[in-house]
């Protein structure tokens, strides 16, 4: 019992220690801040591969990071592994609920990959958190009224003829 002051001084010591390091700004480590920017010259010269790299290096440096998430998903889209691109979007939106930058590129991303109503959620969600006129949202409204690429319509019209049976 004669401890019990001591504990408790100390376990509230930990707790605000321990918040102060989880309320530090966005930056990443020095380290991981060079290899971003690796990334972003190898993604800037076409080099989708080598910006993945850095990126995903650069996550095993500071995995703190959240736009980490986001830089791979661009490189995933540009890849055109929109599937990829929307794991790392909802990563990101795991960490930071409120990211606008990773709704609105998961919605591009659904956009591409051909799934229009889930994009309009996404729409939907940014169009609560910020409202219509911010440039999120008119980036993601914007690509939804364009649909989605050409590649993705054409392999939809394709895929109901491959899908019916074959009459012997």
């Amino acid at each position: 019992m004669r401890f019990a002051p001591a504990a408790a001084a100390l376990s509230l010591a930990l707790a605000v220690t321990s918040s102060v390091g989880w309320a530090g700004d966005d930056a990443p480590t020095p380290r991981a801040a060079v290899l971003i920017a690796e990334g972003e010259a190898a993604l800037a010269q076409g080099d989708t591969q080598g910006a993945i790299d850095a990126y995903e290096a650069a996550l095993a440096v500071d995995p703190g990071h959240t736009p980490i998430f986001l830089r791979l998903a661009e490189a995933a889209r540009a890849d055109r592994l929109q599937g990829k691109a929307i794991r790392y979007y909802r990563e990101a939106l795991t960490r930071e609920p409120r990211n606008l930058a990773a709704i609105a590129g998961e919605g591009e991303a659904l956009v591409e990959k051909g799934a229009i109503e889930k994009a309009r959620g996404s729409l939907a969600r940014l169009e609560s958190l910020c409202g219509q006129t911010c440039a999120e949202t008119q980036q993601l409204n914007a690509r939804i009224a364009a649909g989605p690429p050409a590649r993705v319509q054409t392999a939809e019209a394709v895929l109901p003829d491959a899908a019916a049976p074959q009459s012997n």
